[in-house]
C-alpha cells in the first residue's frame, strides 16, 4: 500500500516540524521538501512589487518534484533505501511519503495524486513573527512580508478553495506535540481504512 500525505499551508506555519515529527514515527517514510525545488536566484523574477518572486509557483521546478514523486511512486522500496530511509520488515507493504510545502496543491499534476491533505495555519500577526525570527539563505528585504509574502499566500490559498481541493486545516498554533498527535491519528486512521 502506498500513501501520499501533502503537509501544505503558509510560512511558517509548522510543516516542516510536523512533516519531521510524521517521518520519524510512521513506518517506511520518506519525505520530499518543496522548499529544495527553488530555481536558481538569477531565475527568480522580480515582480511589479519591486521583490523577488520566492512565493510563486514558477519560482519552482515543480517537474523535477513530480519527476521525484514518480520515482517514488514506481519503486518506494528502492527510493526509501537511496534516501537512507531503513525499510522496516513489519510493514513491508506500507510505504508512506510525506510532499512538504506552501505550494503543494497549487500544481494540478500532483493534487490527485495526495491520499491526504493537511493545511496548516497561523493567524497573520503570529505569521510575520514567526517569519521575523528565521534567518534565510537570501535574507528578506524590508516590506517582503507584507508586500509580497503575506499576499501571495492569500492569493493561492483563495484558489485552492475556489478549485475544491480538499484539505484537512490544522491550527499551526498549537503545540507540535498536539499536531503531530493530531496528523499521526488521522493517518493511522486512513491506512486502517484502505
Amino acid at each position: 500500500m502506498k500513501l501520499i500525505v501533502g503537509i501544505g499551508g503558509m510560512t511558517n506555519g509548522g510543516k516542516t516540524t510536523l512533516a519531521n515529527g510524521l517521518h520519524r514515527s510512521l513506518p517506511n517514510c520518506c519525505v520530499i521538501h518543496q522548499d529544495d525545488f527553488f530555481k536558481p536566484q538569477d531565475q527568480i523574477a522580480v515582480g511589479e512589487d519591486g521583490f523577488k518572486q520566492w512565493d510563486v509557483l514558477e519560482s519552482l521546478d515543480m517537474e523535477a518534484m513530480l519527476s521525484t514523486v514518480r520515482a517514488w511512486l514506481s519503486n518506494p522500496q528502492k527510493f526509501a533505501r537511496a534516501h537512507g530511509v531503513n525499510v522496516q520488515p513489519g510493514a513491508p507493504d506500507t510505504h508512506i511519503l510525506l510532499l512538504e510545502g506552501f505550494l503543494l496543491y497549487s500544481y494540478e499534476p500532483l493534487v490527485d495524486l495526495y491520499s491526504r491533505r493537511y493545511f496548516l495555519t497561523v493567524p497573520y500577526e503570529e505569521c510575520k513573527w514567526r517569519r521575523s525570527t528565521r534567518t534565510y539563505t537570501v535574507p528578506d528585504p524590508p516590506g517582503l512580508f507584507d508586500g509580497h509574502v503575506w499576499p501571495m499566500y492569500q492569493k493561492y490559498k483563495r484558489e485552492m478553495e475556489a478549485h475544491g481541493v480538499d484539505v484537512v486545516y490544522l491550527d499551526g498554533t498549537k503545540p507540535r506535540e498536539e499536531l503531530l498527535r493530531e496528523a499521526l491519528e488521522d493517518i493511522q486512521n486512513s491506512l486502517l481504512n484502505r
